[in-house]
């Protein structure tokens, strides 16, 4: 089924709803993302961020119930099974083959713990190589060669031609979430999903790489989820936000106006947890409720 809005957004997810047996992780989420957007979806830890940002991808299981509707305007590929032009299709009801199609092509994702994500037994330029290959099986070697060299020097890994045959250990942690960038951004996605991108990094290499997602978002004018538990570093990257709790979303408005004149209680007491240089030390931080 097909639909028509010459005006909607890139993405429209509508009454999105995720159960695991009689567990409901996800209750009736709406979310929309235009064209090289950035919208930050932050709650803390077991919200659903994460659940949500799967089950646009098709990347939840078997064991998982979705309902509800993820609307994706058509991809451009002449060979693919969706069409061109402004018509959506939903994501929920597509076969296998049509989202392995999709997914890295069109929608590509940034998954938490860089330091697990990578293959520790692949060299780090053939993983990013076979992201280009699979999309793209008609390039020989030397072409997806080429390809992730250039991936990851622009993602700023120093003398990438060289290091494209070392491996994940020998890369700092910092590195290896700047090659799942590379691998993210390496077909030109429309949408990117940022799950939780720095979450494992020290304050300095964080700083770094949010700015190069921010630079690597301006440049290629994609659109970017940017999942997170800290509004401080949604407030860096995202021009919207949606505050999500025990499932369901809250809260969504204009980053700026979110961060300084909150509505919902939850999100206050998000704000009010984080640590300022005000902050009185000896007093502990406020409760999330």
């Amino acid at each position: 089924m097909h639909y028509d809005d010459s005006m909607a957004a890139l993405l429209d997810i509508r009454g999105l709803q995720v159960r695991f047996g009689a567990a409901e992780a996800v209750r009736g989420v709406s979310l929309q993302l235009d064209e090289g957007e950035v919208l930050g979806l932050v709650g803390e830890s077991g919200s659903g961020k994460s659940v949500t940002a799967l089950a646009i991808l098709g990347l939840l299981g078997p064991s998982a119930q979705v309902a509800g509707q993820i609307l994706w305007r058509g991809v451009k590929a002449a060979n693919s099974a969706f069409t061109a032009s402004s018509a959506f299709i939903d994501l929920l009801r597509q076969p296998p083959p049509a989202l392995r199609r999709l997914r890295g092509r069109e929608i590509a994702m940034i998954f938490q713990e860089p330091m697990t994500a990578l293959n520790p037994v692949m060299t780090i330029g053939r993983q990013v190589a076979e992201s280009a290959e699979a999309h793209s099986p008609s390039w020989t070697g030397r072409e997806a060669k080429r390809k992730a060299i250039a991936a990851l020097e622009a993602v700023c890994i120093p003398d990438a031609a060289r290091r494209y045959g070392d491996y994940p250990h020998q890369f700092s942690g910092g590195q290896r979430q700047r090659i799942l960038i590379a691998m993210a951004l390496i077909n030109k996605p429309r949408l990117l999903i940022a799950d939780e991108p720095t979450t494992a990094l020290d304050v300095t290499v964080q700083a770094q790489v949010l700015e190069l997602l921010k630079d690597l978002q301006r440049l290629h004018g994609l659109a970017m989820l940017f999942i997170s538990h800290d509004l401080a570093v949604v407030g860096q990257v995202a021009s919207r936000v949606a505050v999500m709790r025990a499932g369901q979303i809250v809260e969504t408005g204009a980053c700026t106006q979110l961060l300084t004149a909150p509505q919902h209680a939850y999100t206050k007491s998000l704000l009010a947890a984080v640590p300022t240089l005000r902050t009185d030390r000896n007093r502990p931080l406020a409760m999330v409720r």
